[in-house]
């Protein structure tokens, strides 16, 4: 069941990727078209104000049309087969769902207590998906519809037919199937979700009510679910979808900031709903202070070699927000560590809350950036003055408290380990480079061709393609689940072929690759 969650939780990650390039398109195009900002120039009707304002509808595409794109994208990671298929049988399903939906709601929506007639968004709990007026089931409906469709793909879509009934096969049958099923589904939709959007609602309430302690509580599991790989089940909804905000934190807030731009009043009193998007302060303070304590309790002659790995980790986590390659360095070794990070990451962010600093601050610089200092520097440059004051601190708080840990209980962080460590680090080369291709030394390797050896190395780690039942991919790791744990070499081979190590839970095996994991993955699939 853990491997089924994981898989799922990694294939949901897949439109995510999406959404730093999009962030990074609103923001700086909200800026661009805020007059109070760029003046006259960006005044309605000017040619400034016209390409930028063409720029900002394109950027809302990923986020105005989420449903669509969680339902599409899940078969990309948990289709079997075919996966292209998966994902077009899967949009037709979702799409024919929402048409029975929205016919049964037109013709007797009070009889399910829905007002149909109502406009959309608001308390109505209606939406429009391409251009079907439905119900607003979220993030959650499309992956329920798609979760379907991909299991009925993955069960009926080798079915063989009669001869006579070929033209029926394949996605056809899928879809035929599909047909059918998602007409009691609508009727269900109909029946239970109204009854949950009250609950919603209830739940919202509450969550805002806790104020401090909700952002504390939100944070420090979002970060403990990391080594199991579900902290996207965590954050996903509160961000995408409507827990604590219709639409998500993430496009209430985009859409917020020209008024966020222009006006004075606290952030925090003006958009209370962004005091959980605050998972993002310890990646780009605390990480600092644990690279910094890293190297300084690295032993001498090893600091060198630990300043050349902490510093594109460190860079990788403030810049981007991708903490797997720092947190994956100590999460294994010493998770008394990963406990006491997890409590300062929710610690700093309910700081932050009290001192008023709110917005979208889930990822890293560059994103922070783009939707929050940038746009909003001109009025609220008091409060990112706290904020930087805050995390200054929090930087020298991870550090001490790094440090004094690290040396306390002798944990081998990056640059301690013991010396047998080495050696069978090195005797694991060997081992590797006698059975390797006899591909030359001083080759010129392509950025492709060393990707297609990454994934060759690591596939060899894994015990082969024999041992491989299945794998995905999310932002940095390769989700693996294998036949035969015991034939998966150690850690130190795993970090010898240039990964940043394993996590393991059974036969579910995540393989730290970093940013290349796109290329990484597509040329493991070709191995298999």
């Amino acid at each position: 069941m853990m491997q089924k969650i994981q898989r799922f939780g990694g294939a949901m990650f897949t439109p995510v990727l999406l959404f730093a390039f999009a962030g990074v398109i609103i923001g700086i195009s909200t800026l661009c078209t805020t007059e109070i900002i760029i003046g006259d120039l960006a005044k309605e009707g000017t040619l400034w104000h016209g390409f930028w304002n063409m720029l900002l509808s394109g950027g809302w595409t990923v986020f105005n049309q989420l449903p669509l794109l969680f339902a599409v994208s899940l078969p990309i990671g948990l289709a079997k087969k075919q996966n292209a298929r998966a994902c077009m049988e899967a949009l037709v399903l979702y799409l024919t769902f929402n048409y029975f939906l929205s016919t049964i709601l037109e013709q007797w929506g009070s009889s399910f207590g829905v007002d149909f007639a109502s406009e959309v968004g608001g308390s109505s709990g209606l939406a429009m998906i391409a251009n079907i007026k439905t119900l607003d089931m979220g993030m959650m409906g499309a992956l329920l519809i798609s979760g379907i469709s991909i299991f009925i793909h993955n069960k009926f879509f080798d079915k063989s037919l009669p001869e006579w009934l070929g033209v029926f096969q394949g996605s056809t049958f899928v879809v035929g199937i599909g047909f059918f099923i998602m007409i009691p589904m609508a009727f269900l939709a109909a029946l239970v979700w109204p009854k949950v959007q009250n609950g919603m609602e209830i739940f919202q309430n509450f969550v805002l009510s806790t104020g401090a302690v909700g952002v504390w509580v939100f944070v420090l599991l979002e970060r403990l679910l990391i080594p199991f790989g579900l902290h996207h089940l965590m954050y996903a909804p509160f961000f995408y979808d409507n827990v604590v905000v219709n639409g998500g934190i993430y496009s209430a807030w985009a859409k917020m900031l020209p008024e966020l731009a222009a006006s004075t009043k606290d952030l925090k009193e003006l958009a209370p709903f962004a005091a959980y998007t605050a998972t993002g302060w310890s990646k780009i303070f605390g990480c600092v202070g644990i690279g910094m304590a890293f190297y300084k309790t690295a032993n001498e002659q090893r600091k060198k070699e630990v300043l050349g790995l902490v510093i594109p980790i460190v860079l990788t986590a403030v810049l981007c927000g991708v903490t797997e390659p720092i947190e994956f360095t100590f999460l294994f070794i010493a998770p008394l560590l990963f406990a006491v990070h997890a409590i300062l990451a929710a610690s700093l962010s309910t700081i932050m809350y009290l001192f008023g600093v709110v917005g979208v601050f889930s990822g890293g610089a560059i994103e922070m950036a783009s939707l929050n200092w940038i746009p909003l520097m001109a009025n609220h440059a008091s409060t990112y003055l706290k904020m930087l004051i805050i995390g200054i601190i929090a930087i020298f708080v991870w550090y001490f408290v790094f440090r004094f840990l690290i040396l306390k209980f002798d944990f081998k962080t990056p640059g301690r380990e013991i010396e047998s460590e080495e050696v069978k680090f090195y005797s694991k080369k060997e081992f590797r480079e006698t059975n390797a291709s006899n591909q030359q030394k001083n080759e010129k390797v392509s950025k492709q061709s060393l990707n297609a050896k990454k994934a060759k190395d690591i596939l060899h780690g894994l015990g082969g393609a024999d041992n491989i039942e299945d794998f995905t991919n999310c932002v940095t790791r390769l989700r693996v689940n294998v036949k035969d744990p015991s034939k998966i070499l150690d850690d130190s081979y795993f970090r010898e072929i240039k990964t940043h190590g394993t996590s393991r839970n059974g036969k579910s095996i995540h393989v730290i690759v970093g940013m290349t994991i796109q290329q990484v993955a597509d040329e493991f699939s070709k191995l298999l």
